[in-house]
C-alpha cells in the first residue's frame, strides 16, 4: 500500500496467531517504525516513525485497541528534522502515560537524542529534546527500569567511537 503507515491487531491462541484488518495511521510512506504499549493503560500504545510525507520528521501517534479494532488520534511531530534510527519508544512502567523516544537526529549531525512524551487520551505532548551522545549514534534502543520510577537505559552504536556498543542512564523528571 505504497509503504503507508499501517497497523494490525494480532491475537495469540496457543501457538497460533490470527490477524484482524489492517488500519492505516499515516497515508504516506513511513520508515523506522517502533511501537510500545502503555503498561498502565489497557489498550493504549504509541507508534513513533520517520514520516516521508512530512520531510522525514520524527512523528508519533497514539493508538487504541478495542477487540480487533484499531483507532488513532492525530499525528504529532517530536523532531522537526530528518530523523533516523528510531528504535527506542519505551513507556515508564511506574508512571501512567510517560514514554521516551530515542533516535538519531539527522538535523543535528546524527547525534543520539531522546525526548519525553506524555499521553493524555489520544493527545501527545513532548518536552525538550536531550542529547545523550554528541556524536553519530546508530541502532538506538532503550528500556525503563521497572523498579525505579523515571530511570531508563539507552544503548546504541557509537559510530564516532570505533562503533562501540555504548549505554547511558537517563532520568525522566
Amino acid at each position: 500500500n505504497s509503504q503507508y503507515g499501517t497497523a494490525v491487531v494480532g491475537t495469540v491462541s496457543g501457538t497460533s496467531i490470527s490477524f484482524g484488518s489492517e488500519y492505516v495511521f499515516n497515508s504516506s510512506a513511513v520508515e523506522i517504525t517502533t511501537c510500545a504499549f502503555d503498561p498502565n493503560t489497557a489498550g493504549k500504545f504509541v507508534i513513533a516513525y520517520k514520516d516521508h510525507g512530512n520531510s522525514q520528521y520524527g512523528t508519533a501517534i497514539v493508538g487504541t485497541v478495542s477487540g480487533s479494532t484499531l483507532s488513532f488520534g492525530s499525528e504529532y511531530v517530536f523532531n522537526s528534522a530528518s530523523t533516523y534510527r528510531i528504535f527506542g519508544c519505551i513507556f515508564d512502567p511506574n508512571t501512567v502515560g510517560k514514554f521516551v523516544v530515542a533516535y538519531s537526529d539527522v538535523g543535528n549531525s546524527y547525534y543520539g537524542t531522546a525526548i519525553v512524551g506524555t499521553v493524555s487520551g489520544t493527545t501527545l505532548s513532548f518536552g525538550s529534546e536531550s542529547v545523550f551522545n554528541s556524536a553519530v549514534s546508530l541502532d538506538v534502543y532503550g528500556a525503563f527500569d521497572p523498579n525505579t520510577a523515571g530511570k531508563f537505559v539507552v544503548a546504541y552504536e557509537d559510530n564516532t567511537n570505533s562503533q562501540y556498543g555504548t549505554a547511558v542512564v537517563g532520568t525522566v523528571s
